[in-house]
């Protein structure tokens, strides 16, 4: 990214939001509080209450952190290649095949697998609990407002959840100016039905990762299965498009966008831009070249260590982007500028003032208690790189938060999120040795360098042993890879399901020599925790509730909310964009990847492709770019036109759109997206997957009844 360049084109917009309506195509909005009548007012085109909520109940949320769609009745699923591509990994180790080069299409439905650990969120109803949440917490000391706030939260998740297919959860909006309850249905059994190479969903790598032009084919098909192993009946579903989209479209995009800081204070701006970021940075380069080397071991060490290093790779990337934003003086001023505006309007009203004066300077007291303790929170909390590990730390936590009240423990062992984790402990994914001790030496070595080599827990943990041999020591003697599951992916046997079963008693008396490292690091991983959940995310919470209501007092409207990873749904139009003084079209076309290709990586088209080069309309649309505000967490989201039905699959935003996180600029920042025409043509042409054309075409124009009645 080009700061000097970009930032000044994102600084008008990033001004806007949230403490002032939002204007142009900026925003991720609720589908409870979507601003109909502007677009109306622009567009000439006004959503009505019917057509948002079938678009909400056809774009679906995957678990693990990406948005999907259902494309037909029969519960077929669309999203990116790269959101599946775990459950590809997991069915390539399983099989020993190689998914990820060769791709995987079910020729019949028989042959639709189910993916050990993918689970499918539909939200189903949406409630206002503010009012509840606060009074739980009205006039506590900042200490004790976590405490409170964490056990209202899990007493209203469990009313809600009233059983495994539920998923519930209170969703901060505003940074605590409004709390919903948002309900889910649970679909568990999905299986995959096609998935294209790694070498065209990811065509270009990370060079070409965050760029346009673009010629990618990132998807993956899906299938949802009910109860009766059946494919499920799906009343709600998107049709597919005609493919006649141009430049000008109005399109709509339902997904779910991870994080924005768009509401951030200067003080949680400096933060990032000086201490959080470049850390982040810093850790992810190293792992990055460490995994690297790891791959250079062998095709087979390659092959199942290449999900980590994507991941890896794309956090690092988007970590620089927001860096390199708030580094740009000029951008950084004008933030700078929109929070004085925000505190001159405060300080104006002798009532406001009074009420809402001193929020800033707590809230900067609070980001140097944080900075003081994050160093221990994210050593011991988030840095272990180890599947066997945090299955090992799950257990344990597992143990010793059950026997506490449903409102004291950790959030996640609360009884409405149970289900979602024994879904996660209980699922059948290989694990590979070598990986294992590779990845966690390097995890214990970076915990050792934190800490220090003179801290209690380093000498209690290594004793005479390198970082390396604690790792071998402790993935060697580990039975917790074992579990054996049925022809349908359900945990029926195995160390780890045995454990789990026994409840708390039994992980305790287990010496798994995994469980014992995790046993060793958990109670100052805890405390580092309690101190940032106590110290820092509750008074923060507090004093952000009271910026979201001096915001409104300010304004008298309080836009959009902050992405907080809950579906969302955005505005904006097919158009091109300016770069470096050339204008970018905003669409490629399929010739274009052949004549990217290169014979290597990571421009190298796998063979089926070079081979159907002759049956291919060559001037099909491949890929594009829309005005719609996106963030991370939106890849797999359906893009559809105003009659509601697919005319894209969104992958990616441009380079600019890394900056999205604190602010959106109309004129540059572009969501990109794969053409409903190219992934008809490359099913057909290249993949032979007659039997999803048929169904997807037979979905094509289709819209329930209900909708064609409300339109």
């Amino acid at each position: 990214m080009n700061i000097s360049r970009t930032a000044p084109l994102l600084l008008a917009a990033a001004l806007a939001a949230p403490a002032v309506p939002a204007f142009a195509d900026e925003g991720m909005w609720t589908f409870n509080d979507f601003p109909a009548a502007r677009v109306q007012a622009r567009y000439g085109f006004l959503p009505t209450q019917a057509w948002l909520d079938h678009l909400r109940l056809a774009s679906v949320r995957l678990a693990g952190g990406c948005s999907a769609s259902i494309v037909s009745p029969e519960g077929l699923v669309m999203t990116n290649h790269h959101c599946a591509r775990r459950c590809v990994e997991t069915l390539a180790g399983l099989a020993k095949k190689d998914y990820e080069h060769t791709g995987f299409l079910a020729h019949v439905q028989r042959d639709e697998v189910r993916c050990p650990d993918v689970e499918v969120n539909q939200l189903t109803d949406i409630s206002d609990v503010t009012v509840r949440v606060t009074a739980a917490t009205q006039g506590l000391a900042p200490a004790e407002f976590a405490n409170a706030q964490k056990a209202v939260t899990a007493t209203i998740e469990k009313e809600c959840a009233t059983s495994d297919e539920l998923r519930c959860e209170v969703v901060t909006l505003f940074r605590g100016g409004r709390y919903d309850l948002y309900r889910y249905r649970r679909l568990q059994d999905v299986r995959l039905a096609f998935a294209p190479e790694a070498a065209v969903a990811f065509f270009g790598g990370d060079p070409d990762n965050f760029m346009f032009p673009r010629y990618d084919l990132d998807v993956t098909f899906l299938r949802l299965y009910g109860a009766d192993g059946k494919p499920m009946q799906t009343p709600d579903y998107l049709a597919w498009s005609s493919g006649m989209l141009k430049e000008g479209d109005l399109t709509f995009v339902a997904g779910n966008p991870g994080n924005t800081s768009r509401g951030y204070t200067v003080a949680q701006l400096e933060d990032d831009r000086d201490f959080r970021l470049p850390k982040s940075m810093n850790r992810a380069a190293e792992l990055r070249g460490f995994v690297t080397a790891y791959q250079a071991r062998g095709p087979e060490q390659k092959r199942h260590s290449q999900t980590l290093l994507f991941g890896i790779e794309n956090q690092l990337k988007v970590l620089k982007g927001q860096h390199q934003a708030l580094a740009d003086k000029a951008f950084y001023g004008r933030l700078a500028a929109k929070e004085q505006d925000f505190r001159a309007r405060v300080e104006a009203d002798p009532a406001l003032a009074q009420k809402y004066g001193l929020v800033w300077p707590r809230i900067a007291a609070i980001v140097q208690r944080q900075q003081a303790d994050r160093k221990a929170y994210d050593a011991l909390e988030r840095g272990m790189v180890s599947e066997l590990f945090e299955t090992a730390r799950r257990l344990v936590r597992y143990a010793a938060e059950m026997p506490k009240p449903n409102g004291e423990r950790l959030r996640e062992y609360s009884d409405a999120r149970l289900p979602q984790l024994r879904q996660g402990l209980m699922a059948e994914r290989p694990t590979y040795a070598e990986l294992e001790i590779a990845t966690l030496g390097w995890s214990l070595a970076k915990l050792r360098e934190d800490l220090g080599p003179d801290h209690p827990l380093i000498k209690r943990v290594f004793g005479n042993r390198s970082a390396q041999q604690v790792a071998q020591a402790v993935v060697q003697g580990s039975r917790l890879g074992e579990l054996r599951a049925d022809a349908t992916g359900n945990a029926v046997g195995g160390y780890r399901k045995t454990l789990f079963d026994g409840g708390p008693a039994a992980i305790e008396l287990a010496r798994d020599p995994m469980l014992e490292l995790a046993r060793a690091l958990d109670a100052d991983a805890r405390a580092a925790r309690k101190r940032i959940e106590t110290e820092v995310e509750g008074p923060l919470r507090q004093e952000q509730e009271r910026l979201a209501d001096a915001r409104l007092a300010a304004y008298s409207e309080r836009g959009y909310p902050d992405a907080t990873f809950t579906p969302r749904v955005s505005y904006g139009t097919v158009a091109g964009f300016r770069e470096d003084g050339v204008s970018v079209p905003p669409f490629t076309v399929m010739a274009g990847a052949f004549e990217r290709h290169t014979g290597a990586e990571p421009f190298e088209l796998p063979r089926s492709w070079l081979a159907a080069k002759g049956r291919l309309d060559l001037q099909t649309p491949m890929n594009f770019v829309t005005t719609n505000d996106i963030i991370g967490g939106n890849s797999g989201s359906p893009m559809v036109d105003r009659n509601g039905d697919i005319v894209g699959l969104v992958f990616d935003g441009n380079i600019h759109s890394l900056g999205g996180d604190y602010g959106f600029d109309e004129s540059v920042n572009r969501t990109v997206a794969v053409h409903s025409a190219a992934l008809i043509e490359a099913l057909d042409k290249v993949y032979g997957a007659g039997r999803l054309v048929a169904e997807i075409g037979a979905a094509k124009g289709a819209r329930p009844a209900k909708l064609a009645t409300a339109r």
